[in-house]
C-alpha cells in the first residue's frame, strides 16, 4: 500500500486528462416513446409482460413507481398498474447506437463504449478543436438530440471514476463537470452505493463497518482498509480521494457475461434450486440488455457442498431474446442435474456466443493534477 505522500506525487507526476462519460437518459424506453407518441409521458417498461419476464429498462415515468432494470415483470406490474409493457427491439437500439458512436469519433479518437447506451471519450487531443472538455460535451449532447431526438447526460473530469458519477449527477438530460482538484470533495458527498465498482454486497459490508459515504471511506486509514478489504484496499483507498489510473481504451470486445451466487446455507430442494437459479438469470439479463448483447450459448455452473464444481453448457439455434428464454435455456441444464443428492452452495449462469458488437470496460490511466483551465 502506498502511502498519501507517494500517491500525491505520482498524481503531480501524472498527465492530466479530459474525460467526457455519456450516459443516454432511459435509453431503450427513450427510443420506444420517441418511435410510438402514444407512449410518451406514459410508464413504460422494455421487456416481457410474462410471468417470467424482466424488465430490461424503465422510462422515467416508470422510475417514479419504483420500477427499475432487472426487476420481474409481476412485480413491476404490482408497483405501477398502470405500466406499459413493449417488446425490446435490440436491433433497432444498436443501429442507434452505431450513429452515437460516430459523433463521438468526431469528437475523439479515443472511445470506449461500456454499452449501447454509455462510453468514455479522451478528448484530451481536442479533436474538434473547441478548446475545452466541456465544449465538447455541450457539443456531443446537442448532436446526439437534433440527429437522434433522444437526450443524453454527461460527466467532464479529469478521470473515468468521476466522469462516469458526474454524468449520473444531474440526470436526466444533465451536464456536470467536475474539474481538477475539486474530485475529492466531490466524491466526499457522496453515498458510497453510488461508487461505481462498489456492489451492494461490499456497500452492505462497508456499511456495518461504519462506512456510508466518500468522507467515511477516505477517514480510513491503509492498514484498516487492508485489514478488512484486503487487495482491494489501494483501490478504495484512491477512489476515496478522486484518484483514478485507467486509462480510456477502445475495442474491448465482450467474449462473455455472466453472474452468480453462493449461499449461505446449502440448497436441497429443487423449488429452491429453480428459483435461485431464475435470480441469477435475472440479473444475468440485466446486464445483457444493458450492453444490447444477445448470446446463443448458455452455461450453468454448480458447486456442491463438498466443492465439488461442474459446468455444463447449452447452445440454441437463434440468439437469446429476453430474460424468459434465457431462464428456459438455465432450467434445460439443471433439470437433468436434480434432484440431488447433496446441498449445492453456489450456482452460476453465463452468456457467450454473441452476435454483433459489444464491448466491455477496462484500462490502466492517469491522476488528478491542480489545473482548473484544462477542463
Amino acid at each position: 500500500m502506498e502511502d498519501a505522500v507517494t500517491l500525491a506525487e505520482d498524481a503531480a507526476r501524472a498527465p492530466v486528462r479530459k474525460i467526457i462519460h455519456v450516459d443516454m437518459d432511459a435509453f431503450y424506453a427513450s427510443v420506444e416513446q420517441r418511435d410510438d407518441p402514444a407512449l410518451r409521458g406514459k410508464p413504460v417498461a422494455v421487456g416481457g409482460s410474462s410471468r417470467r419476464g424482466v424488465v430490461a429498462a424503465a422510462s422515467y415515468e416508470a422510475r417514479k413507481f419504483g420500477v427499475r432494470s432487472a426487476m420481474p415483470s409481476v412485480t413491476a406490474k404490482r408497483q405501477c398498474p398502470e405500466l406499459i409493457f413493449v417488446p425490446p427491439r435490440f436491433d433497432v437500439y444498436r443501429d442507434i447506437s452505431h450513429q452515437i458512436r460516430a459523433i463521438f469519433r468526431d469528437y475523439a479518437d479515443e472511445v470506449e463504449p461500456l454499452s449501447l447506451d454509455e462510453a468514455y471519450l479522451d478528448v484530451s487531443a481536442d479533436k474538434a478543436g473547441l478548446g475545452s472538455a466541456t465544449a465538447a460535451a455541450k457539443a456531443i449532447r446537442r448532436r446526439i438530440r437534433k440527429e437522434t431526438g433522444l437526450t443524453a447526460s454527461a460527466g467532464v473530469s479529469y478521470n473515468k471514476f468521476i466522469a462516469k458519477l458526474a454524468s449520473d449527477q444531474n440526470k436526466p438530460d444533465g451536464l456536470t463537470i467536475i474539474p481538477p482538484g475539486k474530485g475529492a470533495a466531490f466524491v466526499q458527498t457522496l453515498s458510497i452505493r453510488r461508487f461505481h465498482g462498489i456492489g451492494p454486497v461490499t456497500a452492505a459490508k462497508m456499511e456495518g463497518l461504519g462506512v456510508f459515504s466518500g468522507a467515511d471511506l477516505a477517514a480510513r486509514d491503509p492498514q484498516w482498509l487492508a485489514a478488512h478489504f484486503g487487495n482491494s484496499a489501494e483501490w478504495l483507498y484512491n477512489l476515496a480521494r478522486g484518484i483514478d489510473h485507467r486509462r480510456v481504451k477502445s475495442n474491448r470486445p465482450l467474449k462473455s457475461l455472466g453472474g452468480e451466487r453462493t449461499f449461505f446455507n446449502d440448497l436441497i430442494g429443487d423449488t429452491e434450486i429453480r428459483e435461485a437459479l431464475a435470480h441469477v438469470c435475472t440479473v444475468v439479463w440485466d446486464r445483457a440488455a444493458k450492453k444490447g448483447a444477445r448470446g446463443r450459448t448458455v452455461t450453468l455452473k454448480l458447486r456442491y457442498a463438498d466443492f465439488k464444481t461442474i459446468t455444463r453448457a447449452k447452445s440454441v439455434p437463434a440468439p437469446i431474446a429476453d430474460g424468459a428464454a434465457l431462464l428456459a435455456a438455465g432450467e434445460a441444464i439443471l433439470a437433468p442435474l436434480l434432484p440431488t443428492e447433496q446441498g449445492i452452495r453456489l450456482l452460476g449462469v453465463t452468456l457467450s456466443k454473441f452476435e454483433g458488437e459489444a464491448e466491455e470496460e477496462d484500462g490502466g490511466g492517469a491522476a488528478p493534477a491542480d489545473l482548473l483551465s484544462l477542463i
